[in-house]
């Protein structure tokens, strides 16, 4: 692809650089940034630099926050002794549009896979191990998709979580085995969480 202009290039190469976003798409993006105003513009970036700037970690869960402490964490109507473990935000987000779980969460931030490189030590699973002892939870839902990686990081959690007194349960299988937790209809989702089961080693 010729593209006549330096900055163009440039551009182009940032933005293609977003996951799933290929050349073509990335060019017709830059040229219609390109065509907006200086306003615009600027407010564009500014919500991109406000984003990476400001944007924290909740301390209680692993979930994004404006805040210390997320809304989630920090509403009195919600259940903190029921925790439910999830993959990212992006789980968290599709569970809360269910309706159907009043409880809080735990963002562990990814999953165990030893072939991308990722090991339990990259995850925030400490913190999670550390409110079971602390007896402030009575149930533990385990929320991950159910892949390969999914079930390998709920058996780490399940091994990690034995000898507290907390229930472990996990999503009942309505989630289709190999799919992502967060492409699974509001319904089908909300079922899950309501029918969950105690957790078993291998699924049983």
């Amino acid at each position: 692809m010729l593209i006549p202009s330096k900055y163009l290039e440039n551009a182009v190469e940032q933005i293609a650089s977003l996951p799933g976003i290929g050349k073509k798409t990335a060019l017709r993006l830059t040229l219609n940034l390109l065509k907006r105003s200086e306003v615009e513009i600027e407010d564009f970036t500014k919500a991109i630099l406000d984003l990476k700037n400001n944007l924290v970690n909740c301390k209680s869960c692993g979930n994004i926050s404006d805040e210390s402490i997320c809304s989630i964490c920090s509403n009195p109507s919600r259940d903190v002794s029921i925790v439910c473990v999830v993959e990212d935000i992006r789980d968290v987000m599709a569970i809360e549009a269910t309706s159907a779980y009043k409880g809080i969460y735990h963002v562990l931030g990814g999953l165990i896979s030893p072939m991308d490189g990722i090991g339990p030590s990259d995850l925030n699973v400490e913190n999670l191990v550390q409110k079971a002892a602390s007896n402030e939870i009575i149930e533990v839902i385990f929320a991950l998709s159910p892949t390969m990686e999914g079930d390998t990081t709920n058996f780490y959690l399940y091994k990690k979580l034995q000898g507290f007194e907390v229930l472990v349960t996990t999503l009942s299988r309505g989630i289709a085995v190999g799919s992502e937790l967060q492409y699974a209809d509001e319904i089908t989702l909300g079922r899950s969480l309501q029918q969950r089961y105690p957790f078993q080693i291998g699924g049983k």
